[in-house]
């Protein structure tokens, strides 16, 4: 094992125990959850009918906001157009269960009890193809676009509501039957709150089971940026639309439950101005946490329902006051809680209670495993690369090679065209002119995913880590393409050994980097030094065969460079190749065995440390010679 690259580490090195937290408070987040259930379930036949009537709606809208926390807190992505798809869910249902056409057709072959479930199912489909193809067309906008294309089509799905007549136009659509279990009926509010309640935790315990796998941490990727999360492997355009449609699911799910509540169905509540109310119950909540988006809800309905009644009195009955206050109350929410409700009081109660950390099995199940090329193997060729911007020339004529075993790096001044070079070699944008080859294999326009596939790992100049989370999950994360459990496998937790197996391998790369006691530390809370280190530790996660090294010791002390030298020569011994970008010319003349020197994105040198130290031209581009000799010429 390598030296230690920080300092801190080694003055102490931790024990064993010291990767795994210390525990604080006196109960944990999931007794005190259960409790809360239990409470809610032991008073329920005691609370009066409005409360209940109010509870059930609280539960209503947290199913929405919890797809809104996924969709725009986790995933990054707004939408103002979640009540269009509560709608599909509640028209589907309130149709197939009201109209002559369908009880008849549908009546013979489900009986009167399953026609809600058959109208769940064409929700469910009818929302899946709708937002499919809406997120498909919709996510891959970038800015305000994305939010402004959902007022769009959101307001498109309300007016199609109230203008088709086979769905009752502006009036709706009036009894709509109850959901029966054989021969009990779940008619009265109080029975269908039940339902409503328990949906709504199985679908937070899904979704937290999913954030808590490698498909979520794929997931909270996205906010951070599509070039880091493609360059781990992950596919961002398939897992943006995915999640598009898991909230829109969510939506539906909610629509079906309201209109066998409701028995009632109406363009009304399905208009945009309760799609932003959506979106502000996961924002006051905490847009970044499931609980935050129930918080959210509770939080909101209680404020509309008593200004409902407060302000009429006050202000009288001929304005729509509490329009006005309630967006005032909101600004000054959000001003003073930023972040949410539910992260304050997580602060606020971190004293008692704390976060139990999640079992996983003691056998691991092994990862995809990649043998490396023989030493003197090309891994990584570049041939007469050229990049255009327009007229601007950035990288002419290019070519370099890496091989397995050795450490090549690029260095050249700054503006040399050493990141658009760098860019191009991982995928992350493609040459004009000439091509690229990764393990024998012209990748043409090939995504950085399929770069990192082959086994190419980079880290990046300026960091790029998922600042809230832990250092663990941070290099569990380059690892993505090495284990293979799905969406749904999460959900269930049927990705357990997999899990283990993912963590256990980041353990090992944080260890080896020097790590170990920051492992469970949010990576914002790093030192710049130490955050290059981690995205050092996440590249090797993926087993890569060739790693790209963007300055990676900007920013560390010098005994720190010391120990990255280390462990780079060790890296080297065991097989890999590894290109460097790097400024420091001490540590790269020490460290590297050939060097490639850019100037105005050309190539001016290319050799040993020793030729490239006694190269005039390299000497006259880093410290301007060049124009001392034309003017002595003269």
């Amino acid at each position: 094992m390598s030296a230690p690259l920080t300092s801190q580490t080694a003055q102490a090195k931790p024990a064993e125990p010291a990767a795994t937290p210390a525990r604080r408070g006196f109960v944990s987040t999931r007794a005190l959850t259960l409790m809360a259930v239990a409470l809610l379930a032991v008073s329920w036949g005691f609370l009066p009918d409005f409360t209940v009537v109010i509870l059930s709606y609280i539960g209503l809208y947290s199913i929405v906001a919890a797809g809104l926390v996924m969709l725009t807190g986790v995933g990054g992505m707004t939408s103002f157009g979640q009540a269009a798809f509560v709608g599909i869910g509640a028209y589907a249902t309130a149709w197939v269960g009201t109209s002559p056409v369908a009880t008849q057709a549908l009546g013979a072959l489900v009986g009167t009890n399953g026609l809600p479930w058959v109208g769940l199912l064409l929700g469910l489909l009818i929302t899946f193809v709708v937002a499919w193809f809406l997120g498909a067309v919709t996510v891959k906008l970038q800015g305000h676009y994305l939010p402004l294309c959902t007022i769009a089509w959101g307001l498109s799905l309300y007016y199609l509501f109230g203008n088709m007549e086979f769905l009752g136009g502006q009036t709706g659509i009036t009894s709509v039957p109850a959901i029966k279990f054989g021969s009990l009926s779940l008619e009265s509010p109080r029975a269908m709150g039940v339902v409503i309640w328990i949906v709504l935790l199985v679908a937070l315990w899904l979704l937290h089971n999913l954030l808590d796998s490698r498909e979520g941490r794929a997931i909270r990727s996205l906010k951070g940026g599509q070039i880091m999360a493609e360059s781990m492997g992950i596919h961002t355009a398939r897992h943006r639309v995915k999640l598009f449609v898991l909230a829109a699911l969510l939506a539906t799910l909610s629509g079906w439950l309201y209109a066998h509540m409701q028995r009632f169905v109406s363009p009304a509540p399905f208009n945009l101005n309760i799609g932003i109310e959506y979106l502000f119950m996961a924002v006051v909540g905490g847009a970044g946490h499931l609980w935050g988006a129930v918080l959210g809800a509770t939080v909101i309905t209680l404020l509309k329902e008593k200004l409902q009644d407060i302000l009429p009195a006050l202000l009288g009955t001929n304005g729509n006051f509490e329009v006005i206050v309630f967006g005032l109350l909101m600004v000054l929410v959000l001003q003073r809680f930023a972040e949410g409700l539910w992260p304050t009081l997580q602060r606020m109660a971190s004293r008692w209670v704390y976060q139990p950390q999640a079992a996983l099995p003691a056998a691991v199940k092994p990862l995809d495993q990649h043998a490396l090329p023989p030493a003197g193997t090309v891994l990584l060729a570049a041939e007469h690369v050229t990049k255009r911007f327009g007229g601007l020339v950035a990288n002419n004529d290019v070519s370099m090679t890496l091989k397995a075993g050795e450490v090549h790096a690029l260095i050249g001044p700054n503006g040399a065209g050493k990141s658009t070079f760098f860019n191009m070699i991982s995928g992350v944008d493609s040459a004009t002119e000439g091509q690229v080859q990764l393990m024998g294999k012209t990748m043409g326009h090939a995504p950085s995913r399929a770069f990192a596939a082959l086994g190419l790992g980079r880290t990046f100049q300026h960091v790029r880590l998922l600042g809230q989370r832990s250092v663990l999950e941070n290099v569990a994360l380059g690892a993505h393409q090495r284990a293979h459990k799905g969406w749904l496998a999460s959900m269930l937790r049927m990705d357990r050994a997999e899990e283990a197996a993912l963590l256990d391998e980041a353990r090992q790369q944080i260890e080896r980097c020097g790590l170990a006691a920051f492992a469970h530390v949010p990576a914002a809370s790093l030192a710049l030094g130490q955050q290059r280190i981690v995205e050092i530790a996440r590249a090797l996660a993926g087993q890569p065969a060739a790693l790209l090294l963007d300055e990676p010791a900007a920013g560390l002390r010098h005994l720190e460079k010391q120990a990255l030298a280390d462990l780079l020569r060790q890296l080297r011994a065991q097989g890999l190749g590894i290109l460097v970008v790097e400024h420091d010319m001490e540590f790269v003349m020490n460290l590297a065995d050939r060097i490639t020197v850019l100037e105005f994105g050309t190539v001016i040198a290319a050799g040993s440390p020793a030729e490239i130290q006694s190269n005039q031209r390299v000497l006259d581009a880093y410290l301007g010679g060049g124009d001392d000799n034309e003017e002595s010429a003269a």
